[in-house]
């Protein structure tokens, strides 16, 4: 692990950032998107609860576990199953999800502040999240954010989505970056499992979604409670990051 406290401010070339409960809160986009689906497929919908746990593995694994939760709670004709309903549920979501992107959603506090500190800094930047890359690009341009940034990946930009190293590290190549100076900041387990086997530190902001598990209990170099905590933003190290 890394000692974030003791790194000088120079030692950092890069940062990647996720998107969903990193930087903005898009859960309400979810669960809207995902209704006006389950809604065009006769079947029931889904509450924040239900869908939380279920966000950042991707556009697939969100719609998969959404109709496997459903089915399973509505007794659904033996006809019926995930697999069948799929492709259908698929091209509905994409359609609605385009619509109402940014519409339910909302930047975390401090994002702004810590991205403008990062960029006086004269680090790179790199957005790099497992949602579809035109979904990530119309949100980030929706709330002001994709002017920090010179690289934006999706989770279709690589053959691999995140917790794969494979994003991290192209995503290093593509800041010409090496992997040792570039931070990860994100969420999840996901992001600190990718950061780990690319060899990034990697810290967790601590009110994200995390599949519905205990941020702490993953292994990282820091947790932060928003953006400007981070302690290479600052003057001097703090204890902000624990």
């Amino acid at each position: 692990m890394w000692n974030l406290n003791v790194m000088k401010p120079a030692f950092f070339e890069a940062v990647i950032i996720d998107l969903d409960g990193t930087m903005v809160d898009t859960l309400g986009d979810f669960v809207a998107a995902l209704n006006l689906m389950l809604t065009d497929l006769d079947l029931a919908p889904v509450d924040r609860g239900v869908v939380e746990p279920m966000v950042g593995k991707g556009s697939e694994h969100l719609i998969q576990s959404v109709l496997e939760h459903v089915l399973k709670m509505h007794s659904a004709p033996v006809n019926q199953n995930a697999v069948s309903l799929y492709p259908a549920a698929w091209a509905s979501y994409q359609s609605h999800y385009l619509e109402i992107n940014g519409q339910h959603a909302q930047v975390y506090p401090g994002v702004i502040e810590g991205l403008q500190r990062m960029q006086g800094r004269g680090l790179k930047l790199a957005c790099l999240t497992n949602k579809p890359l035109a979904f990530a690009q119309q949100l980030l341009k929706m709330k002001g954010l994709d002017v920090y940034f010179s690289q934006v990946f999706g989770g279709d930009s690589f053959e691999r989505k995140k917790p794969d190293p494979m994003p991290l590290l192209k995503t290093c190549e593509a800041l010409t970056s090496t992997p040792v100076r570039t931070l990860m900041l994100g969420d999840s387990s996901n992001d600190a499992h990718a950061a780990r086997a690319a060899g990034c530190p990697v810290v967790l902001v601590t009110y994200g979604y995390n599949h519905g598990q205990p941020i702490r209990a993953v292994d990282a170099d820091g947790f932060v409670d928003s953006f400007p905590e981070l302690v290479f933003l600052s003057e001097r190290p703090t204890s902000s990051i624990a």
